[in-house]
């Protein structure tokens, strides 16, 4: 069995990788020489908890190889995944498809014998359409069947979610297509994994409503969250209540900054667009659009406000940049709205991310960047927790103190116990719970 994999970014890159670990023969193919060389030195192009080596041990049995020559990749090949990015358009929101047009039309000049072309990018309704008649009309004669198998993968536990996956969606394709993806996903049928086939519209639009779904959740706490500081609740004992509820079920009850990623923000308003063209809008994902935007916004006045009103002339430190933990994507990360507000209200701010300040550098001026998470506290007035990474959650309170010229802390993801620090000395200040309590 043979595949290519178009597109060497993150879903490429460990989609490829996980195949190979299947046994399957990948060649994964992308446009920048950049990265192929990279990778072809062993080299990681994104940070992803254990990907370095799944990679690294396939390439040498054999299993995984990186060009940037699409044809003989593709050419012989069994299947043809498109794992292209599908941005934000800008000016309207839509996903901008242009790479996956090009993908099908080289993939079309390439092919030979019955091949699967499976749209493995996150792509509105209908574009599995487009694709066939790009590829029908440069190959009228060609034997093809095009296919949606959209990914649920989770940023920072990607391998895991691919290997042991809640399921497997698969749309359109005749009976011969979708022998080839049983095949393609055998191991996953041995381990009984649901494997779900449906139209290859219903496939499409499956991947946008679980997005949404889980993105209107993160939304949700965050208001209640908001809610339970106006009443003395506590946000955490909420989500824990109601996410005993199986009908609701607890992940995605972390109340914090916003959500941020490749996938939320930009799989929110391309479904509000497309929905707004089939003439049915959705009025929840719209909210859930709009609010979070907002509340990212909103979180550097939080920061302001637990250091008395006013943030001129001090020195903030903050920890994590990255959107969230395990990962060192900064796209739509609540810090790249926080640290220009905190900038503009007059703050220096000292930051630090275990895994994204390369990443980070390109997109966030005029801080000082420090070496670990005590190195930011050097001097500061306040520090801000950003990112829950493993290594912000047992920080040395005395020695924080020690570092630190002032006492404030504010805690965006809930980390540490109210009660504790106020027993400290800190000046806590968290998302949902009450900022000062009294030590018992």
């Amino acid at each position: 069995m043979r595949i290519a994999m178009i597109g060497t970014g993150y879903v490429g890159l460990v989609s490829g990788a996980c195949f190979s670990e299947f046994g399957i023969e990948v060649t994964c193919v992308d446009t920048d020489a950049g990265k192929i060389e990279r990778l072809n030195r062993g080299e990681m192009i994104i940070y992803e908890p254990g990907l370095d080596d799944l990679v690294a041990g396939n390439v040498k049995a054999g299993r995984l190889t990186f060009t940037t020559e699409l044809g003989p990749a593709v050419t012989g090949a069994d299947a043809v995944f498109i794992a292209v990015g599908t941005p934000s358009r800008r000016g309207d929101g839509h996903a901008d498809l242009s790479y996956v047009w090009d993908a099908a039309g080289e993939i079309a000049a390439a092919m030979n014998g019955f091949t699967v072309v499976v749209t493995k990018s996150t792509v509105p309704v209908g574009t599995g359409n487009k694709v066939e008649d790009i590829i029908r009309e440069k190959r009228p004669d060609a034997d093809f069947a095009v296919l949606s198998n959209p990914e649920f993968l989770r940023e920072g536990s990607a391998i895991e979610d691919f290997m042991r996956p809640d399921r497997v969606v698969i749309g359109g394709g005749s009976d011969q297509a979708h022998e080839v993806m049983r095949q393609i996903y055998r191991p996953l049928y041995l381990m009984e994994t649901p494997i779900l086939f449906t139209e290859r519209q219903t496939a499409e639009l499956i991947k946008y409503a679980a997005n949404a779904f889980l993105a209107t959740k993160i939304t949700y706490i965050n208001e209640i969250a908001d809610l339970s500081e106006a009443v003395g609740a506590d946000v955490q004992e909420v989500a824990k209540g109601i996410g005993l509820d199986g009908r609701i079920g607890p992940k995605f009850l972390h109340a914090g900054p916003g959500y941020g990623g490749s996938c939320f923000p930009k799989d929110t308003l391309a479904l509000v667009r497309t929905a707004e063209e089939a003439g049915t809008p959705l009025r929840i994902v719209e909210a859930v659009v709009d609010i979070n935007d907002k509340r990212k916004k909103q979180m550097a006045q939080r920061v302001i406000e637990a250091c008395g009103g006013s943030v001129e002339g001090k020195t903030i430190a903050i920890l994590g940049l990255a959107f969230k933990p395990n990962t060192d994507d900064m796209r739509d990360a609540p810090s790249l709205d926080i640290i220009p507000a905190l900038q503009a209200a007059g703050a220096t701010l000292r930051v630090f991310d275990p895994e994204a300040m390369d990443e980070a550098r390109s997109l966030i001026d005029g801080v000082e960047w420090c070496a670990d998470a005590y190195d930011t506290m050097e001097g500061a007035d306040a520090l801000a927790i950003l990112t829950e990474w493993n290594a912000f959650r047992a920080l040395d309170v005395e020695r924080m103190k020690s570092l630190m010229r002032g006492n404030v802390m504010v805690d965006l993801r809930n980390i540490y116990n109210p009660v504790d620090m106020a027993a400290a000395g800190m000046r806590y200040s968290s998302i949902g719970r009450p900022s000062n309590p009294v030590p018992a």
